[in-house]
């Protein structure tokens, strides 16, 4: 008998590691590890944030912008609500997406994916509170966030819409799409900190940049300093004066500056590391759909089957479908695909918000 080849003993090992927890293809299985990972990861460590006086914004520190969380202040208040209910989703809709759940613990995932819809609508509605002031409240960041938020929103939307019909692939790739956007978040996070880093580098070659902020918040992350406030912005004269209250001064954006600097940069930048993370996401979630439609064939042919036995009209295509909705020719059944064939999906859902 031949001896496995090292290829084939790191396959084998793989497959003992995957395999427990629902997943058939390894590729499934990174791709899950990733990304699944960085969603977990990064809401654990942003759990500490529920405690807002102690985690977000300590009392008696100064910190980016907790300057507009003021006691009883609307941004207060919105991103209380918008942690204290995205956080809690984003982390059960990481077990959405463990094939052995969907599959084994039926119950949980149905309740769990109701659980975080509501979670996920109350959150975005906290979001859109303090979008105002967000990162200073440029015109890109209100904008950036308003159509994530529609995104994220009509993605769940229809993924829940389909499910309901029975329409099982059309719920899994909305559900992909919805919390690809959502994981867009984190991408920005990374793409921050590198424009920061080479917007650095340029502020040391006499190429820097500088963002308009009121002189009020420059006091605040000034701890109030009037005389260094002034010897760097005597334009601040005219807010101090009470003559002009909403005076503004160019601050320099640099990494390496004062606390004000700082802010600034990151004022400048989350604007287009938004835009960017957005693109990424959305455009890598489309490819993915469509290096898999295996698994999307495989799933409509376990939605023909559902809708047929349920006596729906038009089976294969109670949801929304390109052969419903747009040109594309009428889907035919595969008879080959038995409904024994569920079990094997990594991707989504089977059945998951189903009646």
């Amino acid at each position: 008998m031949t001896q496995p080849s090292n290829k084939e003993k790191v396959a084998n090992t793989a497959r003992k590691i995957y395999n427990p927890i629902g997943f058939t293809k390894f590729y499934n299985f990174i791709l899950f590890f990733i990304f699944g990972g960085a969603l977990l990861g990064f809401t654990l460590a942003r759990f500490q944030y529920l405690s807002f006086d102690h985690g977000l914004c300590p009392q008696g520190g100064v910190t980016l912008d907790c300057y507009y969380y003021t006691p009883g202040s609307l941004d207060k208040i919105g991103i209380q609500i918008h942690l204290s209910a995205i956080l809690p989703a984003s982390f059960l809709a990481f077990f959405q997406f463990v094939p052995v759940i969907r599959h084994k613990l039926l119950i949980f995932h149905r309740v769990n994916g109701y659980v975080i819809v509501l979670l996920s609508f109350v959150s975005t509605a906290g979001a859109l509170m303090l979008v105002r002031n967000t990162q200073g409240g440029p015109i890109e960041t209100q904008l950036g966030i308003g159509v994530l938020s529609f995104m994220f929103i009509v993605s769940l939307g229809l993924a829940i819409y389909n499910i309901k019909r029975l329409q099982i692939e059309q719920h899994r790739a909305w559900m992909l799409r919805a919390w690809s956007y959502a994981g867009s978040i984190i991408t920005m996070r990374l793409a921050m900190m590198a424009i920061a880093h080479v917007l650095g580098n340029y502020e040391h070659l006499g190429r820097g940049y500088s963002h308009a902020m009121p002189c009020v918040k420059v006091t605040y992350l000034m701890f109030g300093q009037v005389e260094r406030i002034l010897e760097k912005y005597p334009a601040c004269a005219q807010f101090f004066d009470g003559s002009v209250s909403g005076q503004a001064v160019a601050v320099s954006a640099d990494v390496n500056g004062d606390l004000a600097e700082v802010v600034a940069l990151y004022n400048m930048i989350f604007g287009a590391a938004f835009w960017l993370s957005v693109a990424l996401h959305a455009a890598g979630v489309e490819i993915y759909l469509h290096l898999t439609p295996a698994e999307a064939d495989r799933l409509r042919n376990v939605s023909y089957q559902r809708q047929l036995e349920a006596g729906m009209k038009k089976p294969g295509r109670a949801g929304l479908t390109a052969d419903k909705l747009g040109d594309a020719p009428e889907w035919v059944p595969n008879s080959t695909l038995s409904v024994a064939a569920r079990g094997s999906g990594d991707a989504a859902s089977d059945e998951d918000l189903a009646k």
